[in-house]
């Protein structure tokens, strides 16, 4: 272990005083041989990737400018959520979806895994910002590594390097972001192209704004401005600021007539999220530009609405599945280059290649586990986690507002899952507090590929089950409290999708992809109160005829079975609620989501088994009062 003062140490680029003592006590504990402190630019982008090439951790595309291929140890392919833990004081902050440590238990630990855990290796301190920087009130992150891999992908990631840190002064609030792949290299030891550890674990403290990473050099474990800052600790610091911190994409809807919407959309993982964020309508005259993939930060503006920034610079996209049919903006984006791409396959002639880019596999490729692979291999030749990571500015459908430090008005925010059954293809919440009820329950099933567990519902309360940073139920009531801040009508509306209900026969009832266009202008007319609806027991859903089908060569009897209202199903479906909201807990649930519950109930008991009501009411348009239901009063 290295004893001697790391070379480095003392050239901090900032004189705020908390960094420069931070830095010095993690170099005494983790004993790096050398301290660089990142400046961001282009020739420190061209330097790291050219020692990881010489490394053996990097190959350098042929066919792809300023781009790399890597691969990770078959060990640390993803997040590791059952290593994750939220280290608040109280257990009970924690709350019953997160695993727990005691903060100084955690720290105890944590500190001699850490020690000497650079031996040998360089640490890097990068200065990054989440969120333009010119925002009025910037959220900074000072992040600490030995890995080189997160050095650069961090610049792709985050506005990162000489101009945060002269943001960055005394005073001057900041998350400390400690990470190190915990793989001492001692002299004569041969170096591993990915160094990790066995032992993982990723720590937030939310009461401190401060992640602890151990062991993993991969994705959101390492890369501490993604999921750690941007949701666990941010969702934290919006509770006690009044703003949200979500897991939602950001997209701009431009009409024929030229008027403008922005929307918000969250959904778990393989539900069409990155597609959505990307879209590219069907219909006539629409048009639609990304302003983010993955992370909303949504605050008040002047005027009452809730306002939208995506605090990322980049994308950090699943791979498999991607391709010119499903994603055709993704995959023009990554071809401008600059970009890397983590556990896909290399092609012979030196570009990268995953299933479902393609229709017909290359004959010859490097797999994942750097094998020669061939379709007859029996395996997936790239890893179902493997990603890209890439500039949002490069995105052909970027809109030019992505970087305005003041964010978007956000329209209506969307809450969907992939469910077979129950869920129709959209339904309209009631109300604000509906629609919280409505996000509070989301949910997916899972599918033939999860070991025998066939249509098993698995809760993903605003598809932030993973990320939430505090009690799921203080979570739930700080939503509803937002909606308690400004004048009703100028909040999002809520809308619920599944584009994944099927059939009799197991099909698809709706096509997807671009063509989801097609119920996003619905809701938008819901908004402008020009759409028909239908008010049913869940909400209000599109009459027959309502979505705009003009041109979709697609079996419109499917669509209407999409769109139907299952009273049989949704009885059981409120017995699931009930067991989701007992797990949560009496105490912390709040009293309005069960009331929401009850309400719902009653309405179904009023039909008959697998009834469609056709009730009072049931075309009025968003802009009436009139209901066959009275809404609960609280």
């Amino acid at each position: 272990m290295s004893t001697s003062i790391a070379s480095g140490l003392g050239g901090a680029p900032t004189a705020h005083p908390g960094i420069a003592s931070w830095v010095e006590d993690v170099a005494a504990l983790t004993a790096p041989d050398e301290v660089v402190w990142c400046d961001g630019s282009a020739a420190e982008w061209d330097r790291l990737t050219t020692q990881l090439v010489e490394r053996g951790t990097f190959v350098r595309l042929e066919r792809k400018p300023n781009s790399f291929w890597c691969v990770s140890d078959p060990e640390d392919v993803a997040r590791v959520e059952d290593r994750t833990f939220i280290c608040s004081q109280f257990q009970a902050d924690a709350g019953p979806t997160n695993n727990w440590m005691d903060p100084v238990d955690m720290k105890t630990v944590m500190t001699e895994h850490y020690r000497g855990a650079m031996s040998g290796r360089t640490m890097y301190v990068i200065a990054f910002c989440m969120g333009p920087l010119d925002a009025a009130e910037p959220k900074f992150g000072v992040q600490i590594t030995d890995s080189a891999y997160v050095a650069v992908s961090m610049q792709i990631m985050t506005r990162s390097g000489s101009a945060v840190w002269d943001k960055l002064t005394a005073g001057t609030e900041f998350v400390k972001c400690l990470h190190s792949v915990g793989s001492p290299l001692y002299p004569g030891q041969t170096d591993t192209p990915w160094p990790c550890d066995h032992t993982k674990y990723i720590s937030h403290f939310p009461d401190e704004r401060t992640i602890w990473s151990y062991g993993s050099g991969y994705g959101g474990n390492a890369l501490l401005g993604k999921k750690c800052y941007s949701l666990r600790i941010a969702s934290k610091m919006g509770k006690d600021e009044g703003w949200l911190a979500e897991h939602m994409l950001i997209l701009k809807l431009t009409s024929p007539q030229q008027k403008v919407h922005y929307i918000a959309a969250a959904f778990p993982s393989s539900c069409g999220k990155t597609n959505l964020a990307m879209l590219e309508p069907t219909l006539d005259g629409w048009t639609a530009e990304t302003i983010g993939d993955d992370i909303a930060w949504m605050r008040f503006g002047e005027d009452g609405r809730l306002y939208a920034v995506n605090p990322e610079a980049g994308f950090f996209g699943v791979a498999p599945g991607t391709g010119v049919h499903t994603n055709p903006h993704a995959m023009a984006t990554i071809e401008r280059g600059n970009s890397i791409f983590t556990n896909v396959a290399l092609t012979d002639d030196g570009d990268i290649w995953w299933e479902g880019m393609t229709d017909t596999p290359p004959a010859h490729l490097t797999d994942w586990k750097r094998r020669d692979w061939t379709p007859a291999s029996g395996e997936p030749a790239a890893h179902p986690n493997s990603r890209y990571c890439t500039p949002i500015a490069q995105c052909p459908t970027v809109a030019p507002e992505w970087n305005d430090p003041a964010g978007v008005p956000i329209s209506a925010i969307f809450f969907g899952g992939r469910r077979p059954t129950t869920i129709p293809l959209v339904t309209e919440s009631r109300s604000w507090q509906h629609g919280v009820f409505l996000a509070s329950t989301l949910s997916s099933e899972t599918t033939a590929a999860a070991a025998g567990q066939v249509g098993v519902v698995r809760r993903d309360p605003m598809a932030m089950l993973p990320f939430l940073g505090y009690h799921v139920g203080d979570y739930f009531q700080h939503w509803l409290d937002i909606g308690t801040r400004t004048d009703a009508e100028l909040l999002p509306k809520i809308f619920y999708v599944n584009w994944f209900r099927r059939g009799d026969t197991d099909e698809f009832l709706w096509p997807g992809f671009g063509e989801n266009s097609r119920v996003l202008e619905w809701a938008l007319r819901r908004i402008e109160g020009t759409a028909e609806a239908e008010e049913t027991p869940i909400g209000f859903v599109p009459t027959p005829g309502a979505l705009d089908l003009t041109g979709l060569k697609f079996d419109h009897t499917k669509i209407a079975a999409a769109l139907k209202v299952d009273s049989t199903e949704w009885v059981a479906e409120t017995r699931l609620i009930d067991e989701w909201y007992a797990r949560i807990g009496g105490n912390t649930l709040p009293d309005v989501l069960r009331q929401e519950l009850g309400a719902l109930k009653l309405r179904l008991a009023e039909l008959e088994p697998g009834d469609i009501p056709h009730r009072k009411g049931a075309h009025a348009t968003s802009g009436e009062k009139e209901s066959r239901w009275s809404r609960p009063q609280f």
